[in-house]
């Protein structure tokens, strides 16, 4: 890939990724930084493996360049708590037991949301997770609203079934 078609690129296209990662992280500054990366790492790959879909090997690019950043800065704040909140955690907290079954729910929860089709996981995910409205969900997927509204029935209807039927 030769400097031309690296700027033709980050012309076309970086606006459009910053965009995306904005959208994601809610803050301007990361954003800017992971796009940069992003064409940084699309550089470096001048004398790699050839790249047949440039833009689409950007934005998986920045999607994974922000979980990383995500994953760090949950790493970060566990890090940063002192053994006393930890001890007043362990004294006043939930127990073991109570611990143990909340994780099998969120498991039962995970597991009942991976049986569900693609997009349906892809809507549920935008709306209840990353907090998109029903509009938004449909500009971003190219649907339309009583599509999202629908796949969220469907995925709720799934998600309760799955829950009930384990006793929750």
């Amino acid at each position: 890939m030769s400097d031309l078609d690296l700027k033709g690129l980050f012309q076309k296209h970086a606006k459009a990724l910053h965009s995306f990662l904005l959208r994601k992280s809610r803050d301007p500054q990361l954003a800017a930084d992971l796009t940069q990366e992003s064409f940084l790492r699309l550089a470096e790959q001048r004398g790699g493996e050839r790249i047949d879909n440039s833009p689409a090997y950007l934005f998986r690019t920045a999607s994974n360049l922000l979980i990383d950043h995500q994953r760090q800065q949950i790493r970060r704040k566990t890090d940063l708590v002192g053994e006393d909140v930890l001890f007043e955690v362990e004294a006043g907290g939930s127990s073991l037991d109570e611990i143990t079954a909340a994780r099998q729910s969120v498991e039962r929860l995970q597991h009942a949301i991976a049986e569900l089709p693609p997009r349906t996981q892809e809507i549920f995910r935008l709306n209840r997770i990353e907090g998109l409205t029903h509009a938004q969900v449909a500009r971003e997927l190219g649907i339309s609203d009583s599509s999202v509204q629908k796949h969220l029935a469907r995925a709720l209807a799934h998600v309760m079934e799955r829950l009930v039927e384990a006793g929750e």
